[in-house]
């Protein structure tokens, strides 16, 4: 038979081991309890200062319903330079540019733009102004034969301006309910358009519609379906130019867009209200001279780009 001291012997281990087992359980929780959560989700910073850059091909430069092309195919590109002051707040200045064929035949279209662009939560706005640039125009002179010239001679009339580079201050704001629905609105102005003196306000609403995501069961593969509406404001130009009242119009656009990460597929119809007499009296196509002052740069047409957008960060 065990002693009394052997029995107390005995005891004390029971009640030490007891205490030792209250100790170390606690303490093995405390060390796995970091283990189990989750580590807390970061969202990528936004970078303080990034470049946008991008570039398309078109069947045709519609510009507002007006075709800049002359109906035939144009190419163009842009750089913009980002900074956001804050995650919300982002500053911007940009270049861009496109190939016309235009009356005076200027080497392209050239777009400087700067402006602001505040978000506050599905609300983001843009306040801006532009200018735009047609370099090394040519200015055409009607004799009364009926034969453009490029300097004045007998009896000839000013047919266009030699300088029709002009600036607009703009505001758009966007709202996007989801992922997959958004509204726009856009409004610009200009005191003299196309340097006629002629005031011009464009205003105009946007909805665009977006397929879910995966849609088309294929990794980075998406489409939209978007439209447009605008209506543009015209004064009356210069006395040079006739004291021409500039017909107002509406126009309208709509298509589909399919992309593959940083590539778009864009297939629009555009149209305005514009009758061909209108449309000569607002381009001054030179194909309108012998038409019977007609154009049909404002009819009805469909076009097809392919245009590629992106950011220094993105390809980071």
């Amino acid at each position: 038979m065990a002693t009394m001291l052997e029995k107390g012997q005995a005891m004390r281990k029971m009640v030490l081991a007891a205490l030792a087992a209250a100790v170390a359980t606690p303490a093995l929780a405390a060390d796995l309890e970091p283990m189990a959560t989750k580590a807390p989700v970061v969202a990528p910073a936004v970078p303080v200062f990034d470049i946008a850059f991008g570039g398309l091909v078109q069947s045709d430069y519609n510009f507002r319903g007006i075709s800049q092309s002359d109906r035939g195919p144009s190419a163009g590109g842009y750089i913009e330079p980002r900074f956001n002051i804050l995650p919300d707040v982002q500053l911007y200045v940009g270049l861009a540019g496109w190939s016309t064929k235009l009356p005076t035949d200027p080497t392209g279209e050239f777009n400087i733009y700067g402006g602001i662009r505040p978000t506050f939560g599905p609300l983001s706005l843009d306040l801006g102004f532009i200018y735009y640039a047609y370099p090394k125009e040519t200015q055409l002179f009607v004799d009364p034969t009926g034969t453009f010239l490029t300097t004045v001679g007998p009896g000839s009339g000013i047919f266009t301006l030699d300088d029709t580079d002009f600036w607009e201050v703009y505001a758009k704001a966007g709202y996007t309910f989801n992922d997959y629905v958004s509204i726009g609105g856009n409004f610009y102005y200009s005191p003299s358009w196309l340097n006629t003196g002629a005031s011009g306000t464009f205003a105009s609403a946007t909805l665009k519609l977006t397929a879910p995501e995966g849609s088309f069961g294929l990794a980075d593969v998406g489409a939209y379906l978007s439209g447009e509406i605008g209506y543009y404001w015209l004064g009356t130009s210069d006395a040079i130019l006739g004291s021409t009242d500039y017909p107002d119009y509406a126009t309208w656009n709509v298509g589909v867009g399919f992309t593959y990460k940083a590539i778009t597929l864009d297939l629009r119809y555009y149209d305005s209200e514009l009758s061909d007499t209108e449309c000569y009296t607002n381009t001054g196509d030179p194909s309108g001279f012998y038409n019977g002052g007609t154009s049909n740069w404002c009819d009805a047409t469909f076009i097809a780009r392919l245009s590629f957008d992106t950011t220094l960060s993105a390809l980071k």
